[in-house]
């Protein structure tokens, strides 16, 4: 009867699926620690992701995240752990943020990382904040391995800065001769930011091996009085374009998942995670093993 009963939970399910997702946090300091109720939501919003990258992190002190981690393990219903890796403090003159990415350790690792310099030949100071670049690997994927180019623009500069994310490409490809790549994160690629006249001007965006999965036509934004596709995701390679699971790129509205006002909503972020998903490479062993394995650690 056990058996049968997760051989249905498969087959309703389907395969099981890498889940990558991209959040703005807005503003991730202590003030916001402190909201109980906020943190609860940005746990939940976290664990539904295999990996989360996390933008807008002010923790000068180092007193943020390390108590994120700890709320986000202990509320772990699989059993299983995050881990994750920050950048420095990123930024111009006094004005700092870090990029974070977040991941479940039994499904991917960190290879490699590698925080693209300030500074470039020819090229000054390109990015506000420049990209946390990661080397994933996920052997329970179908996609085995991936970099992931994270990026929060600043709104006046969006245009130079997408269009810059090219260089950090041809850089990182030649560095690590990895060919499956995810750029993600806020671009503010929208409402006056980009105006449409701009795009020819980004290579990003007109260089036909470069899929753009959230559309010109998504919300990303919590507000209902706005309607800007701000945040992206953008990925390049043949296999990784055909490990993603159709249909999946989308935006997670969090304010109507966890049936929040827009008030409480705002007071986790203006933005909403963007979202995609990869297909697992043995989907079917997989889910058995993960059901098999958390019936053990529940002693059912």
């Amino acid at each position: 009867m056990l058996l049968f009963s997760l051989l249905f939970s498969v087959s309703v399910t389907g395969a099981l699926a890498l889940r990558i997702c991209s959040f703005n946090v807005r503003s991730f300091g202590e003030s916001k620690a402190a909201k109980g109720e906020v943190m609860d939501v940005i746990v939940k919003v976290i664990s539904r992701c295999d990996i989360t990258l996390l933008m807008e992190i002010k923790d000068s002190g180092n007193k943020v995240f390390p108590p994120l981690m700890e709320k986000l393990n202990s509320q772990s219903k699989s059993g299983d752990k995050f881990h994750y890796v920050i950048s420095e403090r990123l930024g111009r003159k006094t004005y700092k943020e870090q990029y974070a990415f977040i991941y479940r350790k039994e499904l991917v690792s960190v290879k490699e990382t590698y925080q693209y310099p300030d500074l470039q030949p020819g090229d000054l100071d390109a990015f506000s904040r420049e990209p946390f670049v990661v080397w994933f690997q996920a052997p329970r994927s179908d996609v085995k391995e991936f970099v992931i180019v994270p990026q929060h623009t600043t709104p006046e500069a969006s245009v130079r800065e997408i269009d810059e994310l090219y260089d950090v490409f041809v850089d990182v490809k030649q560095k690590w001769k990895s060919k499956n790549f995810i750029f993600m994160g806020d671009f503010n690629a929208d409402c006056g930011y980009v105006p449409k006249k701009q795009w020819k001007n980004i290579r990003l965006r007109n260089n036909p091996e470069f899929t753009w999965l959230i559309g010109d036509k998504n919300d990303t934004t919590v507000r209902s009085s706005t309607h800007c596709a701000y945040d992206r995701i953008v990925v390049h390679g043949e296999k990784l374009m055909s490990s993603i699971v159709p249909q999946s790129a989308a935006v997670f509205d969090f304010k109507d998942a966890f049936g929040l006002t827009e008030v409480q909503a705002l007071d986790v972020s203006d933005h909403f995670p963007v979202e995609v998903q990869l297909k697992s490479a043995n989907g079917f062993i997989s889910r058995i093993r993960s059901l098999f394995s958390e019936k053990r650690r529940s002693g059912r």
